[in-house]
């Protein structure tokens, strides 16, 4: 019979001393033939040393399953050591994807995760530079989507305890990072509120707030943009924040005048025989060919010596397409003899106007 209490030097040994403890008394053999494969389990546990789990918790997890390859080894079914290692092997890997992994992760992504490793670091070394997830795709033979699963799924697989100190030696734990006063969380209201009320805005005064606070763009460089001059960027800025502000401090919101209170409107009237264009909103590049159109077709209809009267009462802003207009308009009426006159020029149109005489003098 062979001694069970020498440690085995072969892996051969191991089966011999299987078919003896099989053909004998198997209760009385079984503590003299696991100290006898004693060693054969601790060497499969070093394989997988290095990985981040104590080499005693390893060394226990192949022993137990050794134990349990004894206990249900059936001399029939084959060599005894080939069946032991699977079972070992087997009790390894599991307690890898059950004990050291943050969060639950499927056997299937784990094992894609490792797969992708080792393609991520053969074509690093092949290519020279760090693989595309479509290169590690094609050499593992996964879709991409695949691939993203499992290079997400590695990040989780060590966690970080909120009981860490924050640096060496010193007693701040990682936790005490978290849950502290967010200097944000005052304003949430309120940045909810001005989402809500940027988006009433037209989306020109939408665009160019856009452009200067979160482009930081120059008012120059809006006007090139948008075709006007930077003063008028200037003044659809500054009447836009004012809205917004009074809106913000209102429980309900004023009403805009690029909207509601003076949204573009261009009529023609005709009183006591005096034909009247009257015009509500903003003269600006939009709108000032519709008024160049009104205008040209009012004078050429008016005869000799007649009077037009243009009706500035509603608006508002003018920029240099609206000053264009006028002198566009006051030519033609010159041309066919007809007196064009302005009414109603509210204070910051006047002083465009009055900006463009004084230059032109």
């Amino acid at each position: 019979m062979v001694n069970l209490r020498i440690a085995a030097a072969r892996d051969d040994d191991l089966d011999l001393a299987a078919a003896e403890y099989a053909a004998g008394e198997r209760a009385a053999l079984r503590d003299d033939f696991i100290y006898y494969c004693l060693p054969f389990a601790d060497r499969l546990a070093h394989r997988y040393a290095g990985r981040g789990e104590p080499l005693d918790d390893l060394e226990q997890v192949s022993r137990m399953a050794l134990v349990k390859a004894i206990d249900r080894y059936e001399p029939g079914r084959g060599s005894f050591t080939a069946y032991a290692a699977l079972t070992m092997h087997g009790e390894l890997k599991k307690h890898f994807r059950d004990r050291t992994w943050g969060v639950h992760v499927t056997r299937r992504v784990q094992d894609l995760g490792l797969a992708v490793g080792r393609a991520a670091r053969d074509l690093t070394g092949e290519l020279s530079r760090p693989p595309t997830t479509a290169e590690i795709a094609d050499r593992v033979g996964a879709t991409v989507a695949a691939v993203d699963e499992a290079l997400l799924s590695s990040a989780g697989h060590t966690t970080a305890s909120l009981n860490a100190p924050i640096r060496e030696g010193e007693a701040d734990e990682l936790g005490d990072l978290y849950g502290g006063a967010d200097p944000d969380l005052a304003s949430a209201d309120d940045r909810l509120t001005l989402d809500v009320l940027l988006r009433r805005l037209p989306a020109r005064e939408q665009r160019m707030l856009a452009l200067r606070f979160h482009g930081n763009r120059t008012q120059q460089e809006i006007a090139a943009e948008f075709g006007v001059s930077q003063m008028h960027v200037s003044r659809l800025l500054a009447r836009a924040l004012t809205w917004l502000r009074e809106s913000m401090l209102s429980d309900a919101a004023p009403t805009w005048p690029g909207v509601e209170g003076t949204a573009w409107d261009l009529t023609v009237r005709r009183a006591a025989g005096v034909p009247t264009v009257r015009v509500r909103g903003e003269v600006d590049r939009d709108t000032a060919g519709s008024l160049r159109t009104c205008l040209i077709r009012v004078v050429g209809a008016a005869g000799r010596g007649d009077t037009v009267v243009l009706d500035l009462t509603g608006v508002p802003l003018m920029d240099a397409a609206g000053v264009a207009v006028l002198a566009d308009a006051a030519r033609a009426a010159g041309m066919a003899g007809v007196d064009l006159r302005l009414a109603g020029v509210q204070p910051t149109v006047r002083a465009v106007l009055d900006a463009l005489r004084s230059t032109l003098r």
